[in-house]
């Protein structure tokens, strides 16, 4: 044990001697938009992989900052949470404490700094991709805002991860008593492993590195993710079947650290908040965008496909109402409220 905990350490102080360094100006020079632009180079992690919306959004945001910057601003976006070893647990605290200067992170993920940030992946909270658009631009946002201000991070905006869809090796599914006893990997969070138990499927957390292989060897039958995630990680090479029922949101909130943030001059915390809210609007209509076309490519590749009907999604949201009512006990009414969860 004290050798794990003099690794952490050891990996901890690098990174914050590599965001403490990142942040140190230099000299002004005129950024495309006429104005002075201090140099800086920040760090922005990410959990996902090159292809994955994270770091594409990432990246359209360091295009964007670099060119109206006039290259004084530059953004260097580390993926497969490197600078935490592949670890996106890690990679949040890192934003926390200033290891990482900027993050997007799922809202699953920096549920493990506070829980209630995960309020809004309650089962069927919103409707459709415009819904959450404007909830989240509004009362939402500012919720966020709020919570994770008190872990010394500040809130920039979001971006789709997607509505979760249902993939498995097994058979189709349809209604609830088809998952009974389905080995399913979820992220951690009690919204998925708590809505998965009440269905009768036996929901499994592990490292999203590691579900590829799992399915592979049979270790877990399916999975559950956005489209554009299942996509990516090749799951309809491995997956039989596929349940579109968008039973929860989510979202990847696009976060600084606070104190590092704080210490950029005025103009550049401006550049960088107008940057980040014009990628999030690009990554929210990139997703909408392809998600059609992805469930058809999803069929192409031979996959079987049900999209579930009003009728066949009660019989779901009736097996998870006595969840959803204890968890919405959980995060409270002001939570609720912020995200219009009734």
């Amino acid at each position: 044990m004290k050798h794990g905990r003099a690794i952490t350490s050891v990996l901890l102080g690098a990174a914050l001697l590599a965001g403490g360094l990142s942040g140190c100006g230099g000299s002004k020079e005129t950024g495309a938009d006429g104005s002075a632009y201090e140099k800086v180079n920040l760090s922005m992690a990410v959990n996902g992989t090159d292809t994955q919306m994270d770091s594409l959004v990432a990246n359209h945001f360091a295009e964007l900052v670099m060119e109206r910057s006039g290259g004084n601003v530059v953004i260097d976006v580390f993926p497969n949470d490197t600078l935490a070893g592949g670890n996106s647990t890690k990679g949040v605290e890192y934003i926390a404490v200033g290891g990482s200067d900027l993050g997007a992170y799922a809202t699953s993920v920096l549920a493990n700094l506070e829980p209630k940030i995960s309020v809004a992946t309650l089962p069927w909270s919103f409707s459709s991709y415009q819904e959450a658009r404007q909830v989240i631009d509004s009362t939402g946002g500012e919720y966020y805002a709020e919570l994770l201000k008190d872990k010394g991070i500040t809130y920039l905006g979001s971006f789709h991860n997607g509505f979760r869809q249902l993939t498995n090796s097994k058979h189709p599914v349809t209604k609830p008593e088809d998952l009974k006893n389905l080995k399913i990997r979820v992220p951690g969070s009690a919204v998925y492993m708590n809505v998965f138990r009440a269905l009768g499927a036996s929901p499994t957390s592990m490292s999203w590195s590691e579900v590829f292989t799992a399915i592979q060897q049979g270790t877990i039958g399916g999975q559950e993710n956005g489209c554009s995630i299942t996509k990516s990680a090749k799951m309809d090479e491995i997956q039989d079947y596929m349940t579109i029922w968008n039973y929860s949101y989510e979202n990847n909130l696009f976060v600084a650290n606070t104190k590092i943030w704080e210490s950029l001059p005025e103009n550049t915390r401006e550049l960088l908040s107008e940057c980040a809210v014009e990628a999030c609007n690009w990554g929210r209509d990139q997703l909408e965008a392809d998600e059609d076309r992805l469930i058809q490519e999803f069929r192409d590749s031979g996959m079987q496909v049900e999209v579930l009907t009003e009728e066949q999604l009660a019989l779901f949201k009736e097996a998870v109402a006595d969840v959803t009512e204890e968890l919405k006990e959980d995060y409270g009414e002001a939570a609720c409220a912020a995200f219009g969860i009734e």
